[in-house]
């Protein structure tokens, strides 16, 4: 067992710090978890049954460093109380990520990007596992690559969703396909400015060799690579990937009729770019792996229609965590749109929207911690209400809006000044809507 006998502290007893827990005792580790938050506590008790020592709240912030290992859950920033504590005493950081990919035996697909890494993922583990290889989407994308090693046995190849929080702690992480979507402002709060943010997605290509592949969008300008390029884009002619009038091909060969599939939009036909092209590099025929996502459905809270209520379709993009994807779905409405936006306030302004959404929003009701930066930026060229809760946003959006319009819910930011993720926010936004639709018949 590769750390037999390791004394081992984790911090953070969420899903990546359990599964770092759990991988850490099947490899032979003593593990002690640190958390100075309100985890759940059947989380805490299953982990103190499997002989984890657990410590919580004001213990957890003054614990000894007196470990061989200190594994960081990408969620806690390395500038926490928490991680702060052990880092004065000499800690050194190994992230979820890098443990994980040091106990693993099989290959990995590594897909970052500041959006569409989930659906590029989801669609990766389709069309490898229709080429034959037996393929787990793991990693960001909600079950933790820790977790998934449990699999392994049955695992040709691991489909890994990565952040830039869980590539700051790699040191020997290679994948042998390593996936570039796209980079656009984000994360502010967390990175002291964009290059640090860009420096941090760039580390997955780090440890690549001449071997591996990179795939990669070729609108953005990367560094010299040591893997392989293969490029892609909808915008910029000469990739090997490349769209024309709803057809996706590589190099001269014609793959896809994008009419075929579910997925919408110019931002999706650069995700399935991206996903052939790590099929390709893994092997698989481009027109196996085409055939294998017809079917597929995009995920909740992904420009989702939710209802259509008197004439208004009500759209939930709660998954619109920052400005690129937020103009995306914007962009994607040809009707007059009455846009729910807002949450926390991740140091960023909506002023490079400004145009955009004075030609696309009628009326923007705003939410949460940055309700008052977004007005600042947009009024008065857009007609803009703060609402105190996403209930009221709801209500002023379903008053302004008229039969033929758009009420679209997407934030352009994180939620967790107001609610748990991007998944509660979206789920809480459909309840009110069908809760309003009950009302209305």
């Amino acid at each position: 067992m590769r750390f037999a006998n390791t004394r081992a502290i984790v911090l953070g007893l969420g899903a990546s710090g359990a599964g770092s827990a759990n991988l850490l005792l099947r490899e032979g580790a003593r593990v002690t978890v640190l958390d100075s938050g309100m985890p759940d506590l059947a989380a805490v008790a299953a982990m103190r049954n499997r002989g984890v020592k657990v410590v919580l709240g004001e213990a957890a912030l003054a614990a000894k460093a007196d470990c061989d290992l200190y594994v960081l859950s990408p969620g806690i920033d390395p500038a926490a109380p928490l991680a702060q504590n052990l880092e004065r005493q000499g800690a050194h950081w190994t992230g979820e990520l890098e443990l994980a990919f040091q106990c693993c035996r099989r290959p990995v697909v590594a897909i970052t990007g500041t959006n569409g890494k989930t659906t590029t993922t989801q669609l990766v583990e389709r069309m490898l596992s229709a080429g034959g290889l037996r393929t787990v989407a793991c990693g960001n994308i909600g079950r933790p690559f820790s977790e998934a090693l449990r699999d392994e046995a049955a695992v040709d190849v691991f489909a890994v969703e990565v952040s830039s929080f869980q590539l700051e702690t790699i040191r020997t992480f290679r994948p042998r396909v390593a996936v570039w979507l796209n980079f656009t402002p984000d994360h502010l709060d967390r990175y002291r400015d964009l290059d640090e943010y860009r420096a941090a997605k760039l580390r997955i290509f780090e440890c690549q060799a001449a071997t591996d592949h990179a795939v990669v969008n070729l609108r953005d300008a990367l560094p010299p690579l040591t893997a392989r390029r293969l490029t892609f884009s909808a915008f910029v002619p000469g990739a090997d990937l490349w769209g024309k009038d709803d057809h996706l091909y590589f190099r001269d060969r014609h793959v896809l009729n994008l009419r075929e599939l579910r997925l919408q939009g110019v931002h999706n036909a650069e995700n399935v770019m991206a996903a052939l092209g790590a099929a390709f590099a893994c092997g698989v025929d481009l027109a196996v792996a085409a055939e294998a996502i017809k079917a597929y459905v995009p995920l909740p809270h992904r420009c989702e229609l939710v209802a259509e209520l008197n004439g208004v379709r009500y759209i939930n993009d709660s998954k619109a965590t920052n400005l690129d994807a937020l103009a995306q779905a914007l962009e994607s409405q040809p009707n007059p749109v009455v846009l729910i936006a807002g949450g926390k306030d991740k140091g960023f302004s909506y002023l490079p929207l400004k145009a955009l959404a004075t030609r696309k929003v009628k009326r923007a009701v705003l939410i949460g911690e940055i309700s008052a930066s977004i007005e600042q930026a947009w009024s008065p060229a857009v007609a803009c209400t703060r609402a105190k809760g996403l209930g009221e946003a709801v209500r002023v959006a379903q008053a302004a809006a008229v039969p033929g319009e758009v009420v679209l819910f997407s934030p352009g930011t994180s939620s967790f000044d107001m609610f748990r993720d991007y998944a509660d926010r979206g789920n809480q936004f459909r309840q009110i809507v069908q809760e309003a639709a009950k009302a209305t018949r």
